[in-house]
């Protein structure tokens, strides 16, 4: 795919007030560690992850997800009657009906004429949002775009220990399948894209180029979250981790070079690198397999955790903010999300 007229002019992150370290999850798990003869510091040595953030108890989705696009119009300069398109990409919902996006377009006071929509594909929900824009840019249904992901890890987390801590056949063996849960953290981001460049006043836009797809549905098996499966507290997730960390690198690895052949890039081509954040080992593993260097990228996880869909738009929020960004530099970002879905995106500055 390649896009013609599809600008971002605005990349924020709302991070969660609450801090919470990986030991403070273990001594909550003492009982568990104990009797299976864990180590403390065992979490953050597995993933790298030291700490990761949750909003105050009773923060929905949708709220969490209008605060970033409330930022995301004013620091665009783009006036809000001029979105005409509202896609709310979270994991996270406030509900199963009606679509957490007429929530936010609600909270938003966006135009009666705007498209509104959930867009659901686990954590690759922001970056199938904004090719979803573009395209309906470059087909001129629209002016401008706003995508939205309010993730909120706090169920998940609750049940997950809850689940550890009651469980008396709990083994090493299973504790691992639970492990990715207590990765997962909170956070809210929004992009906001125009059609063409200068055509509406505000900021000014960086070009999204392009990228490529890619699907291996044969291991949607490795992470699940079974309705099914849900407690009281909240949902269960069961994940594969080192199965799906090879899976994702070998999808990573061919979606990589169509990505390059659309673009007409090689390696040497991205002068920053933005992830999904999963751990540091999968890190490690992306971009030895994609034959890409570490000093290009933009590490966040160690700090904010495995944010689902905000997990990458986040990280470019914090890198835009942060680094020294040269004009017309070239910016990939590497989208991946359990199912198996890839998508890998390319920016000029």
């Amino acid at each position: 795919m390649l896009f013609a007229n599809a600008f971002v002019r605005s990349v924020v992150l709302i991070q969660p007030p609450r801090v919470v370290s990986s030991l403070e999850i273990e001594a909550r798990l003492a009982p568990v560690y104990e009797r299976l003869k864990l180590s403390a510091g065992r979490l953050e040595l597995m993933t790298g992850i030291r700490e990761r953030r949750f909003w105050e108890p009773g923060t929905r989705p949708s709220t969490a997800a209008a605060r970033a696009g409330e930022e995301a119009l004013r620091r665009s300069g783009v006036p809000r009657e001029s979105v005409g398109c509202l896609i709310h990409a979270s994991v996270s919902r406030d509900y199963l009906e009606p679509a957490t996006a007429s929530l936010v377009h609600e909270k938003l006071g966006l135009s009666g004429d705007a498209a509104v929509f959930d867009l659901s594909n686990a954590c690759l929900g922001v970056l199938n949002g904004m090719a979803q824009a573009a395209a309906m840019m470059d087909a001129g249904q629209i002016e401008a775009a706003l995508v939205v992901s309010g993730e909120t890890a706090e169920p998940l987390h609750e049940a997950t220990i809850a689940k550890l801590l009651a469980d008396r056949r709990l083994d090493r063996q299973s504790l691992k399948r639970q492990f990715a849960s207590l990765t997962i953290g909170s956070a809210a981001v929004a992009v906001l894209l125009t059609r063409g460049g200068g055509e509406i006043a505000g900021s000014p836009g960086r070009r999204l180029l392009g990228g490529a797809a890619g699907t291996d549905s044969g291991a949607n098996r490795l992470c699940r979250a079974d309705p099914g499966d849900a407690t009281p507290a909240g949902p269960i997730m069961s994940t594969d981790s080192e199965g799906l960390l090879h899976a994702g690198c070998a999808l990573a690895a061919r979606t990589w070079e169509k990505a390059k052949r659309i673009l007409g890039w090689d390696n040497a081509s991205p002068d920053r690198i933005f992830t999904h954040q999963v751990g540091k080992a999968h890190a490690k593993l992306t971009l030895e397999t994609l034959g890409l260097p570490n000093e290009r990228d933009f590490p966040t996880v160690s700090f904010m955790g495995n944010t689902g869909s905000a997990a990458l738009p986040g990280a470019l929020a914090l890198g835009i903010r942060d680094l020294e960004i040269a004009r017309g530099a070239r910016l990939a970002l590497l989208g991946i999300g359990s199912g198996l879905s890839c998508l890998m995106l390319g920016m000029e500055w």
